[in-house]
């Protein structure tokens, strides 16, 4: 080997070292950037291209290529665990905050609210509380049930705004990835590999596994394709942008995630299953509107209930008149009560049935009182066998219109008005139909559900004209509406599956609570798998400071060595040419 050679040996040594230190130098300096991943150098030998007499002699060293230490399946392994932490968290941040509003076991919880609305019609009917503060205890309760679903309303919408959030985060690091392949693609073009880009990519790629599961298929120079499920989102450089739907049936909104469509191409729903937004729909859907619709089914329950019992009681003096809660238009009043097609009562989420109630009309003077059956007829046949002549509003009307000392008449509302005639008052009684309170004739409560449910107005300006007597074998009992009113609060009622009012709510709350609890132990161990996985990521991939360190000094000793053999080699040159 010559001199020439030698020196060529030392000026590859240089050149690997001073590359070696830059990495080593690089890799500190982002020792703590989130995403990095440490680089090393590929060394390998250069092939003499002369033997010597003791055999072939190397020409050095060369650098390969400055790779990026990653474990690709590591890499897949932590996107997946990165969706469900995510997932897992937000599912227990919603269902906390849902159990936060419902603040069971507080001083002021809707159990508590409850069982003192029913306490205080027992207060009443043993004559230790006034009609007034039976009164307003249901106001109260009717409040506190408005107050709560509104809170829980308000919780939805926050989650509706956090989607939206979301999936515009979500297109924005889609965008974000096609630049980065089309960046790529160009830089590695050469040969060369792109290795912050590359971080930067994985870096988008995690974060957007936080909004929602992804599948990523990598294509090399072709760049990195998205897909969830099964549809993509994201090929090379081409983005389908996502878009947060809205589809509103009845009441309800529902809201959903989907492609956006193109002139070209329809757009796709998406369900995913992993990451904040999948846990915003499922929460939004589950833990949010499962509670809303248990408040409203124990709102009109407690309505019905209430209504149903008030409606047929009465007082000592009765009544002089009354005028129904629901307005019928003028095209539903010769609608069967029963016929879908009667948008005033088919919306309602109770309905009257087949069957009847019994109005009492008594004379002031005399004390004379004659009862009259009201027959309901909504089993869809005609009497004659043919089509059906089933109870409308105004053969309703009419019918109690008949009856002697009563008239009957519809408000401009449309809402039934029943008068007693000069010299008579009158009551209701054994309603087998629900009519009544599906009207809302003598009511306690107004509303379908809890975004609406409150006390009669009128009721609230006039305690004295609430109800608490009742007719029992033809006998009046000065508290008997009173006393059935307070022991509601332990009937098991079928409609709510054999449980009482309270227990519904109860039954709900404890769902609730275990959801909850459920929801933390998932939080708490998904957490835990994704930090091992860190960990792991970390030993391949992290910047070990002291590691790094160590090298600096090796690759400086061996920038030292090249720098001798070259220096050697020069003062054997320099010998040489003075021989000569």
């Amino acid at each position: 080997m010559s001199l020439t050679s030698a020196m060529q040996i030392g000026r590859s040594a240089l050149n690997a070292s001073q590359l070696a230190i830059q990495v080593a130098g690089n890799n500190l300096a982002n020792a703590a950037t989130p995403g990095y991943s440490r680089q090393t150098g590929d060394f390998v030998p250069v092939a003499g291209d002369r033997s010597t007499p003791g055999g072939a002699i190397g020409q050095g060293v060369a650098v390969r290529s400055i790779r990026r230490q990653i474990d690709e399946a590591l890499q897949a392994r932590l996107m997946g665990s990165n969706s469900d932490r995510a997932a897992a968290q937000t599912q227990h941040n919603i269902l906390s905050q849902v159990e936060a509003a419902l603040g069971e076991l507080g001083d002021h919880d809707l159990s508590g609210e409850l069982s003192a609305f029913f306490r205080s019609w027992s207060e009443r009917a043993n004559q230790t509380r006034s009609s007034a503060a039976v009164v307003q205890q249901g106001d109260k309760l009717a409040q506190f049930i408005r107050r709560l679903r509104g809170d829980l309303q308000n919780q939805q919408t926050q989650i509706d705004d956090q989607l939206g959030a979301a999936v515009g985060r979500a297109n924005e690091l889609l965008s974000q990835i096609a630049d980065l392949n089309q960046s790529i693609s160009a830089a590695e073009g050469g040969g060369r590999p792109a290795n912050p880009l590359r971080d930067a990519r994985d870096t988008a790629l995690t974060q957007l596994a936080e909004m929602m599961d992804i599948t990523v298929i990598d294509r090399g120079l072709g760049g990195v394709d998205v897909l969830v499920g099964s549809a993509p989102i994201l090929q090379g450089s081409r983005l389908r942008e996502l878009e947060l739907r809205r589809r509103t049936d009845g009441r309800e909104t529902s809201l959903s995630v989907s492609v956006r469509a193109t002139a070209s191409q329809e757009g796709i729903d998406l369900s995913p299953s992993g990451g904040q937004i999948a846990a915003l729909l499922g929460g939004r859907q589950t833990a949010i509107r499962g509670t809303i619709a248990t408040l409203d089914t124990l709102a009109s329950r407690l309505i019905v209930e209430v209504n149903s019992l008030h409606s047929t009681a009465s007082n000592a003096a009765g009544l002089t008149g009354t005028t129904g809660t629901l307005s019928i238009t003028a095209g539903d009043r010769t609608l069967s009560l029963a016929d879908s097609a009667n948008a005033s009562l088919s919306s309602l989420p109770f309905a009257a049935s087949h069957g009847g109630f019994l109005v009492r009309v008594r004379h002031s003077a005399t004390g004379a009182m004659e009862e009259t059956r009201i027959a309901i007829d909504l089993d869809g046949i005609s009497a004659a066998g043919g089509g059906a002549d089933d109870t409308t509003a105004e053969s309703l009307r009419a019918a109690l219109n008949a009856v002697p000392g009563l008239s009957a008449t519809f408000t401009p509302e449309g809402k039934l008005r029943i008068d007693a005639r000069s010299g008579f008052d009158f009551s209701f009684g054994e309603d087998s139909s629900g009519v009544l309170s599906v009207l809302g004739l003598n009511s306690y409560f107004t509303g379908t559900g809890g975004a609406d449910i409150a006390v009669r107005s009128d009721l609230l300006a006039q305690p004295q004209h609430l109800s608490v007597g009742r007719y029992e074998g033809g006998r009046f009992v000065e508290n008997g509406a009173a006393l059935v009113l307070a022991g509601l609060q332990d009937q098991s009622l079928a409609a709510l599956g054999g449980r009482t009012i309270s227990g519904l709510w109860r039954d709900g709350v404890q769902a609730v609570g275990g959801a909850v609890s459920a929801a933390r132990t998932n939080a708490e161990a998904k957490l835990m798998v994704h930090e091992s996985l860190e960990a792991q990521r970390s030993a391949v991939s992290g910047v070990n400071v002291d590691e790094e360190s160590i090298s600096l000094l090796d690759f400086q000793r061996q920038y030292q060595a090249a720098a001798r053999v070259i220096s050697t080699a020069d003062q054997m040159f320099q010998t040489l040419l003075t021989i000569v």
